[in-house]
């Protein structure tokens, strides 16, 4: 998904919608730019925090399962080659290719809640790292991938994107 100008109007379109819902349910883009924002500035990256949450003054993530560091490092590598292939999942001749199945595996449970700090700015919403198309084709959920890694310039070009 951060490769936005390469998707097709379909894909940016769903994106962008997908995108807004969550910001609606979180305050607004405004309020979820800020979330990013703090996300980004938060050195270790929020992941692999031991409590498993982040929080910020709008607002909170929580997450079920600790992530550890080593699984962040390679979700990091996987996710490049994943705009290319259009898979997170490498071909299964590859050397990774275990590595990450059991990465996939490890993260697909987890379940990320996301509340604003106030109940009058939305009811929040919650989402899963990966959406698992079938057993050979494994993809970053849009929503982990803007809240997490993604340009802030980039998600709010999807969040303003308007179909021509």
């Amino acid at each position: 998904m951060c490769d936005f100008n390469m998707l097709s109007d379909e894909e940016k379109k769903a994106y962008h919608e997908q995108l807004l819902n969550a910001a609606e349910k979180f305050g607004g883009k405004n309020f979820f730019l800020h979330l990013l924002e703090a996300i980004r500035e938060a050195k270790p990256h929020p992941l692999v925090a031991a409590n498993r949450e982040f929080t910020m003054e709008l607002g909170q993530i929580k997450w079920n399962k600790v992530i550890f560091n080593d699984k962040l490092q390679l979700l990091l590598k996987a996710r490049v080659h994943e705009s290319k292939q259009n898979n997170l999942l490498p071909s299964e001749d590859a050397k990774q290719y275990k590595k990450v199945l059991n990465l996939v595996r490890t993260l697909k449970p987890i379940v990320f809640h996301v509340k604003p700090a106030n109940k009058e700015d939305g009811p929040g919403f919650f989402f899963q790292p990966f959406e698992v198309i079938d057993e050979k084709t494994t993809r970053l959920n849009p929503l982990f991938d803007a809240l997490f890694f993604c340009a802030i310039d980039t998600v709010k070009k999807v969040l303003n994107y308007e179909a021509r």
